[in-house]
């Protein structure tokens, strides 16, 4: 059984984890409107994983006997400076997600939860690989500022991520 302030703090993450992917799909809007297709396609990407999250969190709290009470989403900004810019953003809320996750598994710890421990784990690990990713991306912009060939080799490298088969079929991935 689920503790009454997991699942509060499992129904607040739901509700940032949708308003993430809402975030994500306004800076693909942005990227299409400024012809950088392979941006828009990570940013898509950023989109379902958030999705995915969403549903993790969601199908944990039922698992567990909890209740789901949805919460509105605020609309995301939707002006952006540059790509530097949405990367700069996209950086700052990956850093502010983790300290949400932070905070849920410092509540389960003080709970004595050791599923939502467990749950928890993964989502550390996964922000690990966000921000690295974003941080990544920053930094590659920042290299290529101003050199319109090397900001389009870039676009057409984000182009070719693809969704993770877990977000996918929405189940964990196969161990290798």
């Amino acid at each position: 059984m689920l503790k009454k302030s997991l699942e509060t703090a499992f129904n607040d993450q739901i509700q940032r984890e949708l308003a993430s992917a809402y975030i994500y799909l306004s800076m693909a809007a942005y990227f299409e409107a400024n012809t950088l297709p392979g941006f828009a396609n990570w940013m898509r990407i950023q989109f379902h994983e958030e999705q995915f999250h969403a549903f993790k969190f969601f199908d944990f709290v039922y698992d567990r006997g909890g209740v789901i009470k949805l919460q509105p989403i605020e609309g995301p900004p939707t002006e952006f400076a540059s790509p530097i810019d949405v990367f700069e953003q996209t950086l700052a809320h990956e850093q502010k997600v983790t300290g949400h996750i932070n905070d849920l598994y410092a509540l389960a710890v003080e709970e004595r939860d050791y599923p939502s421990q467990s749950l928890l784990q993964w989502f550390i690990d996964e922000q690990v690989e966000e921000e690295k990713n974003a941080g990544d991306i920053l930094d590659m912009l920042k290299m290529v500022q101003g050199n319109a060939h090397a900001l389009l080799m870039l676009d057409r490298e984000l182009g070719a991520r693809a969704l993770p088969p877990e977000v996918i079929t929405g189940q964990p991935a196969a161990a290798a």
